[in-house]
């Protein structure tokens, strides 16, 4: 029986060959492991593919997005209490550093279609709640969560806005008001990205950056993850040791370019799936002509999620559930995290994630027909 893996990172990694090798070779030969060549190239390199202008590596996203949001505190633009805006159904990353520096995440059901928290949806929550200071759109699965109409409100409103594009790497969406496409990473005062191995653009192991056209957000970020200083042995702040290494960061110097290659890539693989899956116990994931989904994960749903899932599983194909507990269920958030979230709890239960990373067109027309046989 052919069996159909998730993902394979040696797969992945195999196409750029020895283009990797060449670059980690590069950097042991250099002599020089942190703060040197290969992150400023990659930094540069980074934040003129995203239109922005800076960029900040990171040791991991968690750390993009902790680092983030303390600089606004340094920066006066946010105060341990204040009230993040975060959907209800994020991974457990995009609320651990806002716990964990004082701020109040107030969490947002999300739009039963698009399985996401649209920036409209944060301004109607902003609305009803005027104590929220700052929005943490994510760009849920590899989808943009923007649009104008929502963004334009918030703004407003003075509302700060973080995008968590751990997943939406190379992800646009257009714009009416200016007749353009936007990259995600650039919808916001600042933009978290995650580089871990298994994203569309993955290191050799934990990566991320932040993205932001603020000159002074960026320089405190960079500050804050050196242990708080910019000149050695001298601190302004009392930061942490979270920088991007010069291996990692030659790694995906390697992988940058093909943002825009992997994106189209997976949507031809997505185009066959939402073509050919007819199965009317399977829902399939959100997409729109105004997009260009950056599809980290297709994602289905059923309420036999478990059922299928193990179907799926005795004809070779592995799935993964993208997430099945919400950061408000877990048992180091509660009594911090309330609320109901009916839309968020029936996704838990239902989601389930085909394999897309490493997946072709014709393997997906395969899936899909397993899936039709489903009953």
């Amino acid at each position: 029986m052919k069996q159909y893996k998730f993902q394979s990172l040696a797969d992945t990694n195999a196409f750029f060959g020895e283009k990797l090798k060449e670059a980690a070779c590069r950097v042991i030969d250099s002599g020089w492991y942190l703060t040197g060549r290969e992150t400023a190239a990659f930094e540069s390199e980074l934040a003129e593919a995203l239109g922005c202008a800076h960029a900040v590596g990171t040791a991991n996203g968690l750390e993009a997005i902790r680092l983030t949001f303390r600089a606004l505190i340094e920066n006066g633009r946010l105060a341990p209490g204040d009230t993040v805006l975060v959907p209800a159904n994020t991974f457990i990353a995009s609320i651990l550093p806002l716990t964990q520096l004082g701020l109040r995440p107030r969490l947002v059901d999300p739009d039963p279609e698009t399985m996401s928290v649209s920036y409209s949806r944060m301004a109607d929550e902003v609305e009803k709640h005027p104590e929220v200071k700052a929005a943490l759109p994510v760009h849920l699965y590899g989808l943009p969560a923007f649009d104008r109409e929502g963004f334009d409100r918030l703004r407003d409103r003075g509302i700060v806005i973080v995008e968590d594009n751990a997943q939406a790497i190379g992800a646009e969406t257009f714009d009416p008001a200016s007749g353009k496409w936007l990259s995600t990473g650039t919808l916001g005062d600042a933009a978290a990205i995650s580089f871990y191995p298994a994203k569309n653009i993955g290191a050799l192991g934990d990566s991320g950056a932040v993205v932001t056209s603020d000159a002074r957000l960026a320089e405190t970020i960079r500050q804050l993850s050196n242990y708080g200083g910019s000149v050695k042995y001298h601190y302004d702040y009392q930061g942490y040791n979270s920088r991007l290494d010069e291996i990692q960061a030659a790694m995906l110097r390697v992988k940058l370019p093909y943002i825009a290659a992997e994106r189209d890539r997976r949507a031809e693989t997505a185009r066959v799936y939402s073509g050919s899956i007819t199965n009317p116990l399977v829902g399939l994931p959100y997409d729109s002509p105004s997009v260009r989904h950056a599809w980290h994960q297709y994602v289905v749903r059923t309420p036999e999620r478990d059922r299928l899932q193990a179907w799926l599983e005795a004809n070779g194909v592995q799935t993964m559930i993208h997430y099945p507990v919400p950061p408000y269920r877990q048992r180091c958030y509660r009594g911090v995290l309330e609320g109901d979230f009916p839309v968020a709890d029936r996704l838990a239960a239902e989601v389930l994630s085909l394999p897309i990373a490493n997946t072709s067109p014709s393997d997906a027309a395969e899936i899909a027909s397993i899936i039709n046989r489903y009953s």
